[in-house]
């Protein structure tokens, strides 16, 4: 593939920037415009072949712009433009590159074209797919799109696990879909690890990159032991959380306990209840319960990979199992067919991951989370029984398809009133070392009105204890009307297939989980 300089000789690059700043003048913002400029001036090579259009994408590691390119048989071709972050590790920058020239290309994998650098910044030139937002069309597609689209998925990540690669961060908006032309793309291997065997030489060099924790933005990092800026401003966090004694910073008393050593395990008297019998090998009296003492607070924080979009992170994840693979993504997976079949996005939404593991027990149930948890060597504490749901009750529950049960169990975070609340300590379960993170006081937030949280989909209670016939009549009028279109794409007769692949993605043991070699031969794909 040849490319044609978009600039002819004779003109300075300043007068290509001011004549593509002239003609994308009405058709992006002004926000924009600066972006693309800013971008010219750190790569000036890029304007000598590609006219920058627009701004279609941005993260928290890169930025990604449309840009037309000349062919020299006169074609004009868009690609697509991801620009790093500079600060960005060098060789997370090259494993990125490596892993879509290997594995990409092919297989619903996205390629690479070219690569641009000049000092810090690095732009990696792929081809332009045009596609939709699942966020957009997820009310609208019919269940045979769903099953097309999943298959096209597992194939994807069968290819690149065969190179031993693993993505982490799959979710709808890292696999494109385009409606029309019926193609797919996974994209964005920012955040790829290998497995052991990897047939990806730089991942190997990534090892010694993940001994510290990469902070993921949005997220309150609770296991932190960097001092807070103000003890007043997390009065609850300091009695609620950590139980503290004393009103002082958490943060500074855990590194304090640290500098003074083990402290010794307070005695009760005889008019107090009888002290908790510490097992034979532990340092604490806190191992499975719902607290957290000061010696456990002075360890060390438990360093795993961690890497991913929250709402997207498997059991083994959040409870920060060291021996991640392969599996994590097939969970992934698994939570965008959950979404798919519920006709929900996103549908679980966490401001951390303790409070993403009780989504989680939501829906596959508490007991059967912490006995997955064993199998990995991690013990979880619950303090409330939750029961594992029925999974096409509950998406057609979501979907509108039948009424909804009498009790419905809310997302804790959606429970701002609830005396009940669950708390979770994640240890792990060796007999020498048990550091935990705590219970956690449910934040107090908007999650129960914010669109898209499992919460906001589930009926309101006033509807479902029927107490008003208004709200009745316009359920039932305008539900009709909705089931014949759902009915005329296929959701009244979803198979029982479609709802066990889901089931065998969704296994809370990774050890276990189905992988996407398996899953292409489910029988939910059998004519495929």
């Amino acid at each position: 593939m040849e490319l044609s300089p978009v600039c002819t000789e004779g003109v300075s690059l300043d007068g290509c920037i001011k004549s593509d700043r002239g003609h994308r003048r009405r058709k992006v913002s002004r926000d924009v415009e600066i972006d693309i400029d800013i971008l010219y001036q750190a790569v000036p090579q890029l304007a000598k072949v590609f006219r920058i259009i627009d701004k279609i994408g941005e993260g928290t590691f890169s930025s990604v712009y449309l840009g037309e390119a000349q062919m020299r048989d006169g074609r004009k071709e868009m690609f697509a433009l991801k620009h790093l972050i500079p600060t960005s590790h060098p060789t997370r920058i090259a494993a990125e590159l490596q892993c879509l020239t290997v594995a990409g290309g092919r297989e619903n994998v996205m390629g690479v074209t070219y690569c641009f650098r000049k000092e810090d910044h690095v732009v990696i030139v792929m081809p332009y797919m045009e596609h939709q937002a699942i966020v957009d069309i997820i009310g609208t597609l019919s269940f045979e799109e769903v099953r097309l689209y999943i298959y096209h998925l597992l194939k994807a990540l069968r290819h690149i696990h065969q190179f031993g690669i693993i993505h982490r961060d799959i979710k709808p908006n890292n696999f494109l879909y385009n409606r029309h032309s019926k193609m797919y793309a996974l994209v964005d291997f920012g955040l790829a690890q290998g497995t052991a065997d990897t047939q990806i030489e730089l991942l190997k060099d990534l090892t010694g990159l993940r001994k510290v924790p990469r902070p993921v933005f949005g997220e309150r990092n609770l296991n932190s032991c960097t001092p807070a800026p103000s003890a007043t401003k997390q009065p609850v966090v300091k009695t609620e959380l950590l139980k503290l004694g004393k009103m002082e910073d958490p943060a500074t008393r855990r590194c304090s306990s640290a500098s003074r050593g083990p402290l010794p395990v307070r005695t009760q008297s005889s008019s107090q209840k009888p002290q908790r019998t510490v097992l034979q090998g532990l340092t604490c009296s806190c191992y499975l319960t719902d607290r957290v003492c000061n010696i456990c607070m002075s360890r060390k924080q438990q360093v795993a990979p961690r890497a991913g979009t929250p709402g997207f992170r498997a059991p083994e994840v959040l409870t920060k199992c060291p021996n991640q693979g392969t599996a994590i993504d097939m969970w992934s997976a698994g939570v965008i067919l959950l979404s798919l079949l519920s006709g929900r996005y996103p549908l679980f939404k966490a401001s951390d991951d303790l409070i993403a593991l009780t989504q989680i027990m939501t829906i596959r149930g508490s007991r059967e989370t912490i006995q997955a948890a064993k199998a990995f060597g991690k013990a979880v504490v619950c303090s409330r029984d939750l029961p594992r749901q029925d999974l096409r009750t509950l998406c057609e529950t979501l979907r509108g398809r039948r009424p909804a049960p009498d009790e419905v169990t809310p997302l804790p975070e959606a429970n701002k009133d609830s005396a009940a609340t669950c708390h979770h300590k994640i240890q792990d379960d060796t007999p020498t070392h048990h550091p935990a993170e705590g219970p956690l006081k449910q934040p107090k937030d908007e999650a129960s009105e914010r669109p898209g949280s499992l919460s906001s989909a589930l009926p309101n209670p006033q509807e479902r204890s029927g107490n008003t016939e208004t709200a009745r009549l316009a359920k039932q009028s305008s539900g009709t009307d909705c089931k014949v279109k759902e009915d005329e794409r296929g959701w009244d007769r979803v198979p029982d297939e479609a709802y066990n692949l889901l089931d065998r993605l969704l296994d809370l043991n990774p050890a276990t989980r189905i992988t996407a070699a398996q899953a292409l031969r489910h029988p939910l794909f059998k004519d495929l």
